[in-house]
């Protein structure tokens, strides 16, 4: 944890009396991340109750944040982009960033926001990536000091000392763009088979989140598979909230006609709406509760 901290500081140039925010839950590893930290590098440590939008009980000033995108979106959509500009430096991470997110930050935001990868093994972030300003990029760049490679599925291995020199395989397939640089294609265990075509359902999102964004905006959404007796794996798409219009033909016919990189095969079958998705204690979608709660007729 400590060597994590050190690579942090020296990413980002985190200094001595600085002030460190952690709206995160301390029993989690990115909330106990920010403690150690502050502990390593001699930073001021700001502490607030996790909830979706940390500003509203806290006035003070901070260098240093890190955020999930829930809690980004809702303070940028509260009016509050001049206090976060008044930070140093932002990280968000604990899922991914999506567009309507993305665009948020690189309208409203100066100050440098960046995406973070790493999982609990690496204890925190190994990479990361830029999400506005000149540098903005599309690719994650590894920390120094990070040995990494692929395994025969694509997939991503690193090693270094935030894992005691310990070799930890990813299930994430990625695409090396540079020297220490990569993008993220999906998880290894989110490819279905559907009809003999594989889908990955992270491109089935990415695909139609403009569309979503624009007919069902604030509603989370994910693909998912359910069996069938033809296709072996049907493609569905889930969304959340009371969408009436979720099962009608005219829904699916808009998403149809502003979604043209999917083709017929990697669009969803069927589309399900759910009150509300379960989530894990992290705040990440439970996609397998989820669609397991979704009443099949």
């Amino acid at each position: 944890m400590r060597a994590s901290a050190v690579a942090t500081a020296r990413a980002f140039g985190l200094q001595k009396g600085q002030v460190a925010l952690c709206c995160l839950n301390v029993a989690y590893i990115a909330g106990m991340m920010m403690v150690v930290r502050a502990d390593e590098i001699g930073m001021k440590l700001v502490t607030v109750e996790p909830a979706s939008n940390p500003l509203a009980t806290f006035e003070g000033h901070v260098d240093f944040a890190a955020f999930v995108p829930l809690q980004l979106q809702t303070m940028l959509n509260a009016g509050l982009a001049h206090r976060l500009n008044a930070m140093k430096t932002i990280i968000v991470g604990g899922a991914s960033v999506g567009d309507s997110l993305l665009g948020l930050i690189q309208q409203h935001l100066a100050v440098p926001v960046y995406a973070t990868y790493g999982m609990t093994e690496t204890v925190s972030h190994v990479a990361i990536r830029r999400l506005n300003g000149p540098d903005a990029s599309d690719s994650f760049r590894f920390l120094a000091d990070i040995d990494f490679g692929q395994d025969a599925r694509g997939c991503l291995w690193v090693r270094g000392a935030v894992t005691d020199d310990v070799l930890v395989q990813t299930n994430d397939v990625v695409a090396f763009t540079g020297q220490a640089e990569f993008k993220i294609l999906g998880r290894a265990d989110n490819i279905i088979n559907s009809g003999g075509l594989k889908i990955q359902l992270e491109k089935v999102e990415a695909g139609l989140e403009k569309t979503l964004g624009e007919i069902a905006p604030q509603h989370r959404f994910f693909a998912w598979w359910m069996p069938d007796e033809t296709l072996g794996q049907k493609l569905v798409l889930v969304l959340e909230g009371n969408l009436a219009a979720a099962t009608t033909d005219d829904f699916r016919r808009k998403l149809q006609q502003n979604s043209p990189e999917l083709s017929q095969y990697a669009f969803p079958k069927r589309i399900f709406a759910v009150d509300k998705f379960i989530e894990t204690p992290t705040g990440k979608i439970n996609k397998h509760a989820t669609f397991a709660a979704v009443a099949l007729p």
